[in-house]
């Protein structure tokens, strides 16, 4: 055995790291995209604003899940470990497939094209120019991680820094302009606060994530939840705080009838200055979520490879990077592909949101639902930290989830078929795989 199939993961990571990735992954371009259609759903500036309180509260009650979860079950697979513990090693290895294929690299594919679509405003590259953005966003932050766990966590407390500075500078912004004249939202609007909390709820996706931290936090008892206090807070405070800005700079029909109001709202304040400011900020979250997502999602390749000899290169965690340098390589690929997936449909975006999210919303149901199973199965297990308020805590985020679970096979397209498919051929994986039984965490 060579050190480095000998190697496994350190807990080198601070709480501040955990932070980091947790704050920089969820602050994506959600937040910039999200708020006209928010505002003609809620029909109401208190509702509005009501929405994005709600969805950090929704926010927290999963994290708090997470956190009990993590600290319980500590292991840098994350849900892996959870789903398999609670369900069975197969659908474990289903939603390794799943995560692999459809859920993380998905959302790579996804958060490249919004960093493509940004950057060729700043600086164009002709008319494939977002997918080649996304390519090299990609490329470049794969190699970082593949670096080393050291430069990954340091890129992402960068990125994350200035993005949360340059988010505020827009929200001073939009604070200092003349206030709006008060303006409905149109004939159409409200009633409809279920689509605003969906669309809300995506803008905070991301914040389980941090659950692949737990096998490298260094005190991951109390780091874990501590994170997750101060990341949800941090993102709760800065959401609501850049809402309350567009509403003193537009109102609730003009948010509404605004296609880009961050952007508009730069404009009039700064003139194209202020418009380039704007995509220089989506340019930073996005590459903030960005490097955070390629960091932890290569982990759960390294926990099924650990799991399954057929693939026991992925297992291996290199000693010279302390990280998963083979899965961090499989990522990328699987990445690439799905950027040129998305370049060949035309509209990237759209196309990996269909993609993603029935597997994803499906999978965190289940992860809900592990909660419960333990609590039962493993009564006499030593939890560092207990959800407040159970059974009620996890029962609301099960059905949050299993809402959002509707909502997004009753709405998207034909790219959420594409993503069942792909998830359904890793079913002969499942089946033929003979997994042998760690010893329990």
């Amino acid at each position: 055995m060579t050190s480095e199939t000998a190697a496994a993961p350190r807990r080198v990571l601070t709480v501040t790291d955990a932070v980091a990735f947790f704050v920089g992954i969820v602050i994506g371009v959600g937040i910039f995209r999200t708020p006209p259609i928010v505002a003609a759903a809620t029909g109401s500036e208190v509702l509005f604003i009501g929405a994005w309180i709600a969805g950090g509260l929704a926010t927290l009650i999963g994290a708090l899940c997470y956190a009990e979860l993590a600290a319980a079950y500590p292991d840098a697979g994350g849900e892996y470990q959870f789903l398999s513990r609670a369900y069975g090693r197969k659908l474990a290895i289903l939603f390794a497939w799943a995560r692999g294929t459809v859920i993380q690299t998905g959302a790579i594919a996804l958060v490249g094209f919004v960093f493509g679509d940004y950057a060729q405003q700043l600086l164009p590259l002709g008319p494939n120019g977002p997918a080649i953005y996304a390519a090299l966003s990609v490329i470049l932050f794969t190699a970082v991680n593949i670096a080393g766990t050291q430069p990954g966590a340091g890129t992402q407390k960068l990125l994350e820094t200035c993005t949360v500075l340059a988010i505020i500078v827009v929200v001073v912004v939009g604070f200092t302009v003349g206030g709006a004249e008060a303006k409905p939202a149109g004939p159409n609007a409200g009633g409809m606060l279920g689509l605003a909390m969906v669309l809300v709820l995506l803008s905070y996706g991301g914040w389980n994530e941090i659950a692949y931290l737990s096998g490298e936090l260094r005190d991951v008892k109390r780091d874990m939840t501590r994170a997750i206090l101060i990341g949800t807070a941090v993102v709760t405070v800065l959401y609501v705080a850049f809402n309350l800005a567009l509403l003193k700079a537009f109102g609730i029909g003009g948010i509404a009838a605004s296609k880009a109001p961050g952007a508009d709202l730069m404009q009039i304040a700064l003139g194209s200055t202020g418009v380039a400011i704007l995509a220089l900020t989506v340019c930073l979250s996005s590459l903030s979520t960005l490097n955070g997502t390629i960091f932890t999602g290569a982990r759960v390749y390294y926990a099924l490879g650990r799991d399954l000899p057929l693939i026991a290169r992925l297992g291996v965690w290199s000693e010279r990077g302390d990280n998963p340098a083979n899965a961090l390589l499989l990522q990328g690929a699987i990445s690439l592909a799905l950027v040129g997936l998305g370049t060949i449909t035309r509209d990237g975006f759209s196309t990996m949101v269909d993609y993603t999210a029935p597997v994803f919303w499906f999978f965190l149901l289940l992860t809900g639902l592990s909660l419960f199973v333990f609590r039962i199965r493993e009564p006499q297990r030593v939890r560092p930290f207990k959800v407040p308020l159970y059974p009620l805590t996890p029962a609301i985020f099960v059905g949050i989830c299993a809402y959002l679970l509707y909502s997004s096979l009753a709405y998207t397209g034909w790219g959420a078929l594409v993503g069942i498919v792909v998830v359904l051929v890793g079913l002969p994986l499942v089946l033929a795989s003979k997994a042998p039984e760690r010893a329990p965490i």
